[in-house]
């Protein structure tokens, strides 16, 4: 049996940006876009093909399970040739040695066509596509570089997806103006045959940066909100709204990554969301040059680990400031959080969002605190219930028949 050489047992996990920020797209809540500007001065925003030898060999080789996840975002993962991927393939075959490889690849689904859903299929990819639900919802802030409207092509893709077989799952982000619809939202999704759907709240501030960055940094302080982001108020409303509608008939249907790992924390086990686990800095990003960083959402430059020319993945993800990283998701919780009731289901939420201080004055609140507080215990007695039933090996839809019984209350 191959050895390896990460001694540990837990995946490495690692997200690769291929094309760097770039995109066809220029969202007006987009956190990435701005990320060119940490490297002006690199022409040419792809990465090589001896980078992405040098990725694929070392990711693989740094596992110490039978599969390996590769996971291809951006910016816009498409940005790059189909070409560029059919290398990924060639070249993951060469280095497999008898794991079982898995790929999945993030876009906005207006660049697909035949050939890249024939592509996917083929090789079995799971495509996430970000679509923010119904025309006037996803065109208020998803628009091209010209200021037209989206949705008609990211429709196009899904189509084109559907077609061909190829497996997706939706990314909505929730924000300022389709927050208050979370039913339509839902319907939407459901009515375009979607049954995996992630829901992603979007919190900003702005932070002028001298390279022209003007979105904050976790560590900056006294930042104004962004306009676009969704209000605590609203985010709890939005995900009880959307409970209510999914618990009445959707559930072992319908997969919402929040509600599946709300129940996941019920019962104790990993959730399938960093945010809501007890620690983070499990998931890595690498950019086109081979920038190491601790997260998807601290791309910034005092969170870079290091450069994959010159440090092992290993050496960074497994390293003791990642690792610091991780733990101060708990050890920096404030007084609050951890005599709150809830803990055991949020875990204090992403820490790129807990700038607010506690009415102690004690810094580290999540700033979507209240939102998630109404929602917990909107929830609580449904998730008790379908805890109940998993504990007795019975499927947790019967939460259905329960309230349509009035053994729970109906929402």
């Amino acid at each position: 049996m191959e050895q390896t050489i990460a001694p540990f047992s837990e995946p490495l996990y690692v997200m690769a940006k291929p094309a760097g920020p770039a995109c066809n797209l220029a969202c007006d809540y987009c956190y990435y876009l701005e990320k060119s500007n940490l490297y002006k001065d690199v022409p040419g925003h792809v990465m090589s093909d001896e980078l992405l030898e040098h990725f694929i060999r070392e990711y693989i080789s740094s596992q110490t399970m039978p599969q390996v996840m590769f996971t291809w975002h951006g910016g816009e993962a498409l940005m790059r040739p189909l070409s560029f991927y059919r290398k990924v393939v060639a070249l993951q075959k060469k280095y497999a040695r008898g794991r079982q490889i898995e790929n999945c690849i993030q876009t906005n689904g207006t660049l697909l066509n035949d050939e890249w859903c024939v592509f996917f299929k083929e090789n079995n990819w799971l495509v996430g596509v970000s679509i923010d639900g119904p025309r006037e919802f996803h065109d208020a802030y998803r628009r091209n570089r010209q200021g037209l409207p989206s949705f008609a092509q990211v429709m196009k893709g899904i189509g084109l997806l559907n077609r061909h077989g190829v497996e997706w799952n939706a990314m909505a982000v929730v924000n300022d103006y389709n927050a208050d619809h979370p039913v339509e939202f839902y319907r939407f999704f459901k009515s375009i045959g979607c049954h995996y759907i992630q829901f992603a709240p979007i919190v900003e501030r702005i932070s002028r940066h001298e390279d022209g960055r003007h979105l904050a940094s976790p560590m900056n302080e006294g930042c104004s909100m962004a306009d676009f982001s969704v209000t605590p108020q609203q985010w709890g409303n939005f995900l009880c709204g959307l409970f209510d509608e999914w618990i009445k008939e959707d559930v072992g249907r319908y997969f919402i990554q929040i509600f599946d790992s709300t129940l996941a924390n019920w019962m104790g086990v990993p959730p399938g969301v960093c945010t809501m686990a007890r620690t983070c800095g499990h998931a890595g990003v690498m950019e086109f040059n081979g920038d190491v960083y601790s997260c998807d959402h601290y791309v910034f430059p005092e969170y870079k680990l290091g450069n994959i020319r010159q440090k092992t993945l290993v050496e960074m993800m497994f390293g003791e400031r990642q690792m610091e990283f991780g733990r101060m998701k708990r050890e920096a919780l404030p007084a609050r959080c951890r005599g709150c009731e809830f803990l055991f289901a949020c875990n204090g939420g992403c820490p790129k969002d807990r700038f607010m201080k506690t009415p102690d004055g004690e810094t580290g609140l999540n700033y979507l605190c209240e939102g998630y507080r109404k929602y917990f215990a909107h929830v609580a007695p449904y998730m008790d219930f379908m805890k109940d039933e998993l504990l007795a090996r019975r499927a947790p839809a019967n939460v259905m028949d329960a309230i349509r019984k009035g053994i729970l209350p109906v929402l």
